[in-house]
């Protein structure tokens, strides 16, 4: 058990470390520069919606096109054929999943990215997805992207990535958040590469001022855990699409120190958070392959690509009845993306 975590820690962290650059290296490696996605309109917080039974998730056929809700006139965009989706050979696709569990035992996936590795090209690609991405679930109906996880576990999760988008993720790896701030901690904090400035309403006792306000400037900032918690899930200034940049910001700086000479330094301590705060189901082969697409990845940080479903992508739409404000895709653009992103 203990060889698995660490080989799970390591193949990641090389792999996500290669993400680390200057934000303009970014903006020129991603199709979809994340200066488009820093949004200044206010979102409104995510309403819990009631909880089914959980169904019995299966694979199901793709569908034609996302149903998609009515009482509003919606724009009309062409049906893409997710039949179509070509992956290439040798890809093995990793969700990376940040849980916001509660202690009436509910969550939601809040962050959701996708690790694409292909040891045949020797590439990596993440690519991220907004929360409130308004999909069918199979069993269940339109909801977020969010809740398939709770709902019916990882094999619902898979179908509902199926059912919308054409292929189905091949393993996961989720935290929730007090793992994760527990983590950043053991590793005595961790350096963010920040694209841009942000300041909202807080209670981090280090950054608070006077007003209840903390603030983060551009450039390489040093976090603990509850600050790096609260920089990636701040939301009353920014977008979604924002907090999407920020959590790929947080997840490179957290893998990249975990593969430091300081990460090594706090091995065993560091067994033991992720022991108890990550949860995965990818197998020790699969890791033992990874190892050495890693090293190369690690040496030649630019085969490493970064994308995001974001406002290009999307819509604004309230659900009618119940109010909930979420994002509906244009189908054919998101698809666009993870053709890109899966090749």
């Amino acid at each position: 058990m203990l060889k698995r975590v660490f080989l799970t820690v390591i193949v990641c962290s090389f792999l996500l470390a290669g993400c680390v650059g200057g934000y303009s290296a970014l903006q020129q490696a991603t199709p979809i520069p994340f200066s488009d996605l820093l949004l200044t309109t206010v979102p409104t917080a995510t309403p819990f919606q009631p909880i089914p039974p959980t169904p019995t998730a299966t694979l199901m056929a793709v569908p034609s096109a996302t149903p998609l809700p009515t009482g509003t006139a919606l724009p009309q965009f062409s049906t893409p054929d997710t039949n179509s989706l070509v992956m290439a050979t040798g890809q093995i696709n990793i969700l990376i999943l940040g849980s916001d569990a509660r202690s009436d035992g509910g969550f939601r996936t809040d962050v959701i990215m996708l690790l694409s590795l292909n040891a045949t090209k020797g590439t990596a690609t993440l690519t991220s997805f907004p929360r409130d991405l308004y999909v069918s679930i199979p069993g269940v109906g339109m909801q977020r992207i969010n809740t398939a996880q709770e709902y019916g576990g990882f094999s619902l999760t898979q179908s509902t990535f199926f059912y919308n988008f054409g292929f189905t993720p091949d393993y996961y790896m989720m935290t929730n958040f007090n793992g994760f701030k527990s983590i950043v901690d053991t590793l005595g904090g961790i350096d963010v590469n920040v694209a841009s400035t942000l300041k909202d309403e807080c209670s981090v006792r280090s950054l608070v001022d006077g007003m209840g306000y903390c603030t983060i400037p551009a450039g390489v900032y040093h976090m603990d855990g509850e600050t790096a918690l609260w920089y990636v899930r701040s939301r009353h200034s920014s977008s979604d699409f924002d907090r999407t940049r920020r959590a790929q910001e947080v997840i490179t700086a957290l893998f990249q120190t975990i593969v430091s000479a300081d990460g090594l330094n706090h091995a065993a301590d560091l067994y033991n958070e992720f022991n108890s705060s990550v949860e995965t189901n990818i197998p020790l082969t699969e890791i033992l392959s990874l190892l050495p697409l890693a090293n190369q990845i690690a040496s030649n940080p630019a085969l490493v690509r970064r994308y995001a479903i974001g406002a290009a992508q999307t819509y604004n739409y309230i659900v009618p009845g119940s109010g909930a404000m979420v994002l509906v895709p244009d189908q054919t653009a998101v698809m666009s993306i993870i053709q890109q992103a899966l090749n």
